[in-house]
């Protein structure tokens, strides 16, 4: 892999240019008011809050300034305009700081500038927002806010008492209701810690580990180069927690790769994009969503792992059938193996990498909070890139043990001291790699991971803000429980409707929508309405986070999908449809779980149960990915297609006798299918 491909896409020339000068010290600006508020939480959550809306806004118009794409004196004119926009944005957030106390005294109330405050940015979190991720999410925010306004007019139950402007702009605009709000508050804890703590990762190397490792172990097998994309892509999505930054990380070398390999366009796309968005569910780092979840909850970290762990590996089992089902009809072979790299060669060059994340992972199983396992994480990489620097050149073994041994010494110091101590170690190692003369690439590294990460968590921050207005609205009015009422009263009768219900809430709320803000919005909405219908606590909310997973692949606003488009040179809307295809047998995972909690290990299932429900997983998956792609051991006629779906469908439906039915149908398919491709030339694919 050449240094372009293993370069995050902040990093790349393209985007260099963009974070030149003023802009990249804005975004570093931005990452170290963070990093403070992390260590020391020196403000109050309001204005923390307020202050990371604030950047984000700033950040956003000086990157995405108005007519950035004219040369001449319009696009110096929008470039004028940007910082003016972007200036205005960070005021609000200065105005929540210097008069919380006057804020908080009239809560509620709007008096003199409250008014222009509040609409500057609730307008300017809108407008960033769009041209962050388009006009997906602005337009079903516009929606709710319209009927905050006007939904009083409405026929029937769906119409609310009727509420003004002052108290729309008051509930969306200030407080922790809105904008503010619960979105807000997770994007500037725990979303930008984890993508930062990604974006190290990625600047030291973790992306090469990652894709290295994948290419050595089934780069050489058929269909190799889409495996690797499966693998490397669940890897990484581990530790960035945004499916999104994900595929145009790893996708920039995975994606050409399957296309040289003979895969269409569209089809490595959806690779990607599938691969990517599944990261964020397989333990045991999982993505933000996991530490959101459990709060919301109020369950411990390890309860959500437990229930994770087994749907996760169904997911990646279901894209790495499917990827090696298309190998084989089209005839895809993988790569030479001695164009492989060592898997393990790559990992004794960079094992260093994976101490942060042992770490991680210990203090979260450990029952330290996420903040604290994160903050830690974090510093313990920012150590291990200045402590390799200040050692470039050294190589007498017992000098580089030495120094390793009182550099982990002077790192415990953090259980006595406090964060504090990675400040004063992380300062003291900079300061030598100036004496020595050495760490250049170092420093540069520090500076670029920290301008990516603020740069990477511009999509999710302005979601998150613009998704407060969704939320708020619905605490306003109480909507949420009169959609809620409707559907538990259909689910009483039905509760394979009421799933399949609440299934298109979470896919059509998720239009547009990152994956965290898509999990607070539907878990508000629909996880309460399973919980009603008997569906266990955790199984229930695992249920809309996998279809919120699943509405960034479904067209047609299919955010991971639009970011695989650029890479793959093909529409977004081609991918998505090859993303839900490469997905489709991951779609029944949660259903099997709403029937059987056992998949989830709820219950206190036993071990035989365990067994028996994954093995109906396994087969019901492979029938519904040879039935979508249209091979098996061979092309598989239409009717045989139909066959195989059905016979998935019947093992699903967990009804008496369905199973059996299901697995005699999976049975005698096997059977036909095997003494068809003896006896007869291959059936050409329907």
């Amino acid at each position: 892999m050449n240094a372009a491909t293993d370069t995050p896409p902040a990093a790349t020339p393209s985007h260099r240019a963009d974070l030149r000068g003023p802009i990249f010290w804005v975004a570093l600006a931005f990452a170290a008011f963070q990093l403070w508020m992390a260590a020391f939480h020196s403000l109050s959550s309001q204005v923390i809050r307020a202050m990371h809306v604030g950047f984000v806004l700033w950040l956003v118009f000086l990157l995405y300034p108005p007519f950035r794409q004219h040369p001449g004196w319009l696009g110096r004119a929008g470039r004028a305009l940007g910082w003016g926009l972007g200036l205005a944005g960070l005021g609000t957030g200065l105005y929540q700081w210097v008069f919380e106390a006057d804020l908080t005294q009239r809560a509620g109330e709007l008096a003199g500038w409250d008014w222009w405050v509040g609409i500057v940015a609730i307008a300017l979190v809108f407008e960033a927002a769009r041209r962050v991720m388009g006009w997906g999410l602005p337009i079903i925010c516009a929606v709710f806010l319209a009927y905050g306004a006007f939904g009083q007019h409405l026929p029937g139950a769906l119409a609310h008492r009727g509420y003004d402007w002052e108290i729309l702009i008051a509930t969306l605009g200030f407080g922790t209701e809105g904008i503010y709000g619960t979105p807000t508050y997770v994007s500037s804890t725990y979303i930008f810690l984890f993508i930062l703590f990604g974006a190290f990762l990625e600047q030291a190397g973790m992306v090469r580990l990652f894709t290295d490792f994948a290419m050595g172990t089934v780069g050489h097998s058929r269909g190799g180069p889409a495996k690797v994309a499966v693998i490397s892509s669940g890897l990484m999505g581990t530790i960035n927690g945004s499916g999104v930054a994900n595929v145009v990380t790893t996708g920039q070398f995975t994606i050409p790769l399957m296309k040289r390999f003979g895969y269409s366009p569209a089809f490595a796309g959806g690779v990607e994009a599938t691969s990517s968005m599944g990261g964020q569910i397989m333990p045991p780092v999982m993505g933000a969503v996991a530490f959101i979840m459990a709060e919301t909850i109020n369950v411990p970290y390890l309860a959500i792992v437990k229930a994770a762990l087994i749907p996760a590996i169904l997911y990646f089992v279901t894209a790495f059938w499917m990827v090696h089902l298309e190998a084989g009809r089209k005839g895809l072979m993988g790569l030479p193996r001695e164009q492989c790299p060592d898997p393990w060669a790559a990992v004794r060059e960079r094992w260093h990498l994976l101490l942060p994340l042992a770490c991680l992972v210990a203090l979260l199983f450990s029952g330290y909070t996420p903040m604290f396992s994160g903050t830690v994480g974090l510093a313990l990489t920012v150590v291990l890139i200045f402590g390799a620097a200040v050692m470039q050149g050294v190589r007498g073994l017992p000098l580089r043990v030495l120094f390793w041994v009182l550099l982990a010494l002077a790192c415990s110091g953090f259980f006595r001291f406090g964060v504090g101590t990675f400040f004063v170690v992380t300062a003291a190692l900079v300061g030598l790699t100036y004496v020595l003369r050495v760490g250049a690439d170092a420093r540069w590294t520090a500076l670029q991971a920290l301008v990516d990460g603020a740069r990477h968590a511009l999509p999710v921050a302005s979601a998150c803000a613009l998704v407060g207005v969704i939320i708020g609205v619905i605490n306003l009015t109480g909507v949420a429980a009169e959609i809620g009422g409707h559907v538990i009263a259909i689910g009483r009768d039905n509760l394979l409707l009421a799933l399949f219900l609440t299934m298109l809430t979470c896919l059509v709320l998720g239009m547009g929508i990152p994956t965290i803000p898509n999990y607070i919005i539907t878990s508000s909405l629909a996880a309460p309405v399973l919980l009603e219908l008997g569906v266990p606590l955790i199984v229930s909310h695992m249920f809309v986070f996998y279809f919120g997973i699943m509405a960034d692949l479904t067209p047609p606003v299919a955010l991971a999908a639009f970011a695989a488009a650029p890479i793959a040179r093909e529409s977004g809307l081609k991918i998505s449809l090859n993303a839900v295809r490469i997905a489709v047998a991951g779609f029944v995972v949660p259903y099997i779980a709403v029937y059987s909690p056992a998949l989830m290990l709820q219950g206190d299932p036993t071990w035989l149960a365990v067994v028996w429900v994954v093995f109906k997983a396994l087969v019901a998956i492979g029938l519904w990915g040879a039935g979508a792609i249209g091979f098996l051991w061979g092309p598989l006629a239409w009717w045989e297609r139909v066959w195989a779906i059905v016979a998935a469908s019947l093992l699903v439906m967990a009804l008496p006798v369905t199973d059996e039915a299901g697995l005699a149908g999976t049975v005698a398919l096997l059977l036909w299918h095997g003494l068809r491709r003896r006896r007869r030339p291959p059936v050409r694919a329907g």
